[in-house]
C-alpha cells in the first residue's frame, strides 16, 4: 500500500510518532511508501531522509499556508526546486476552516494575524499569484492538491489547470468538513479529470460522518478515487493500520476490495511517482 496523506512529528501541534516512527511502521507493514504533510513546514528535506533511511518511496511537498505568506509563488518555486511532489493549496489558513472554526497556527500563537487566504472566485487578486503556481506546478510535472479550498474554488482550479498544462490534481478530502463537499459535487469533481481522496482520519474524527456516506463519495469518485489515512494524531491509529481499517470498513459497504486496495496502492503511488 501508499499511504498519500500522513502527519508526523516535528509538528506544532501533538502527532503519534516522529518521521523515523511512522517510516519504522510503514515499512515493518510492507507499505511501498508514503507522502508526508505538514500544515506549516516543508516536508521536502524530511521526506528525503525518511525515504533514505527506509528504502521506502516518500514524497514531500508544501502547503500554501501563513508561513509562507499564502498562496506564495516563491515558496512553490523553493520546495518544487528541492525536489518536493506536491503542492497544497491554504489548508489550515484557508477561509474555510476559520468559517468552520477548526485548528490554525494563529489559535497557538495569539500574536499572529488571523488572516486566512483563499483564490478565486472567492478572492479574484489571487488569480495572477495562482497562475504562476500553476506553471510551476506543471513544469515540475509535481502534483496540486486543493488543500481546505471550498467547492468553487476547486471546480474553478479545475478548470483553470488546463491552460497550463497541470496534469495531476487531487481534490483534498472533499467530503470532509472542509470544504464539505456531498457526492454529486464530488462526482463533478472527478469527471473534470482529478483524483478524489476519502481519508481515515474523516471516520475517526469527521462530525457526522458515517461509512455509508463515504462508500457515497467512494462511488462518485469512481476510477479516480483515492484512500489514505491522513492520521498522525495521537488519538488515532498507527497510519498504516488506519488505511487498512478504511480499506476494510469501504468493503463492508459492499465495495469491490480490489478497487478499494488499487485506491490505496497503485492509484497514489503512480499519482505521485515522477515520469
Amino acid at each position: 500500500m501508499f499511504d498519500s496523506h500522513v502527519h508526523a512529528a516535528p509538528d506544532i501541534v501533538p502527532r503519534i510518532g516522529d518521521d523515523a516512527a511512522i517510516g519504522d511502521a510503514y515499512a515493518t507493514s510492507g507499505f511501498a511508501g508514503f507522502v508526508l504533510k505538514a500544515h506549516y513546514e516543508s516536508t521536502v528535506g524530511r521526506a528525503h531522509a525518511v525515504a533514505q533511511a527506509t528504502g521506502l518511496t516518500v514524497h514531500g511537498g508544501i502547503a500554501l499556508n501563513q508561513h509562507v505568506g499564502g498562496v506564495n509563488p516563491a515558496a512553490v518555486a523553493a520546495a518544487l526546486g528541492a525536489g518536493g511532489r506536491v503542492v497544497w493549496m491554504p489548508t489550515a489558513d484557508a477561509h474555510t476552516q476559520r468559517a468552520a472554526g477548526l485548528p490554525r497556527l494563529c489559535n497557538h500563537e495569539p500574536l499572529l494575524s488571523p488572516r486566512a487566504y483563499a483564490i478565486p472566485p472567492v478572492d479574484p487578486t489571487a488569480e495572477p499569484a495562482v497562475d504562476d503556481i500553476l506553471s510551476l506546478i506543471a513544469d515540475a510535472d509535481a502534483v496540486l492538491a486543493t488543500g481546505h479550498l471550498s467547492a468553487e474554488e476547486c471546480l474553478w482550479l479545475a478548470d483553470r489547470t488546463p491552460r497550463y498544462g497541470v496534469s495531476r490534481i487531487l481534490f483534498t478530502h472533499p467530503s470532509y468538513t472542509v470544504p464539505g463537499i456531498d457526492p454529486a459535487g464530488v462526482r463533478s469533481l472527478a469527471e473534470r479529470g482529478g483524483f478524489v481522496e476519502i481519508t481515515a482520519y474523516q471516520l475517526l474524527h469527521q462530525p457526522g460522518c458515517t461509512p455509508a456516506l463515504l462508500a457515497r463519495v467512494a462511488e462518485a469518485a469512481g476510477e479516480r478515487l483515492v484512500l489514505s489515512s491522513d492520521t498522525g494524531q495521537p488519538d488515532s491509529p498507527m497510519p498504516a493500520e488506519a488505511l487498512t481499517m478504511l480499506v476494510d470498513v469501504l468493503a463492508g459497504e459492499g465495495l469491490d476490495r480490489g478497487w478499494l486496495a488499487d485506491a490505496a496502492t497503485t492509484v497514489p503511488y503512480e499519482l505521485f511517482a515522477p515520469r
